[in-house]
């Protein structure tokens, strides 16, 4: 009777663990499994968060709301994004202050497609805690202008258009692998002004992360995940600003199996987030 109850108990215990099922997997940059509590406890003994994301990935959405929520239970914060661009700041405060509701704020700043499934919880839960927000990201137009004409072209903005950029001149290492990469992936389109493009976005989101740091405060700031991966990007430009800063960063990437950490994912970040490939997109 014993063995035939053993032998019951065998059985469900693996058809429960081929059933079981799971949307992500944190791994270290070694390529170590690890814990989403070992990761928030990290995210709280640090000065900047960098949460790499895919942009239309469900299960990244949440993870950021999820992570920003426990941090926020038990730190002040300050958050940021590259989605909302420097320029629609006053719109954004004016949004967190209640001033405006949210049609209002649909209808003055630019928001992104997917802005009121995955951005909008994160824009409210710092609206609900009187934490600031940044607007981090240089306005579309202007690195358009880079791409087009490359920095150069900057000289020309007025001096309010050059407060919503990095300062003047844009330090730029164009050896970076980052950057490298790019010009590949490009195929030789835009050339060198290509990389200078994305660049442009890296050094002024790092330049406004680095102007509202403040003591006893956690920035978190959400971002494409090549603006982070390999701790170049923004992590390169706000480290020449504060080479003392404390940063944790997150990649974000997507991979058919959730075991085992792929090698060219390796070593992208402090903490890598593996997501199903197969997860819901949101646009």
């Amino acid at each position: 009777m014993k063995l035939r109850t053993l032998f019951a108990a065998l059985i469900i215990t693996v058809t429960a663990t081929a059933q079981d099922k799971q949307g992500y997997q944190l791994f270290t940059k070694e390529g170590k499994k690890t814990t989403y509590k070992k990761l928030l406890k990290a995210a709280g003994e640090t000065e900047v968060v960098l949460f790499g994301e895919l942009h239309d990935d469900a299960m990244v959405h949440w993870l950021q709301l999820e992570l920003t929520k426990d941090l926020g239970a038990n730190h002040n914060l300050v958050l940021g994004a590259e989605m909302i661009e420097a320029d629609n700041q006053d719109e954004l405060n004016q949004y967190l202050a209640g001033t405006i509701n949210q049609k209002q704020f649909d209808s003055v700043a630019r928001l992104w497609p997917n802005y009121k499934t995955d951005y909008k919880p994160l824009v409210d839960f710092a609206k609900d805690k009187k934490f600031k927000f940044v607007a981090a990201n240089i306005p579309r137009r202007y690195a358009s202008l880079v791409y087009k004409q490359g920095f150069e072209a900057l000289n020309s903005l007025t001096a309010e258009e050059k407060t919503w950029i990095a300062p003047l001149p844009i330090a730029y290492d164009a050896s970076l692998p980052g950057y490298q990469e790019m010009l590949k992936m490009g195929g030789g389109h835009g050339g060198d002004n290509l990389p200078k493009a994305q660049a442009v976005k890296d050094a002024t989101m790092g330049y406004f992360i680095a102007q509202n740091l403040t003591p006893n405060t956690i920035f978190v700031h959400y971002n494409g995940t090549y603006h982070s991966d390999n701790f170049e990007g923004i992590n390169w430009y706000l480290k020449k600003q504060t080479p003392n800063v404390k940063i944790l960063t997150i990649a974000a990437i997507s991979q058919k199996e959730l075991d085992k950490l792929e090698d060219e994912n390796l070593k992208k970040a402090d903490f890598i987030l593996v997501v199903d490939e197969d997860m819901t997109k949101t646009h």
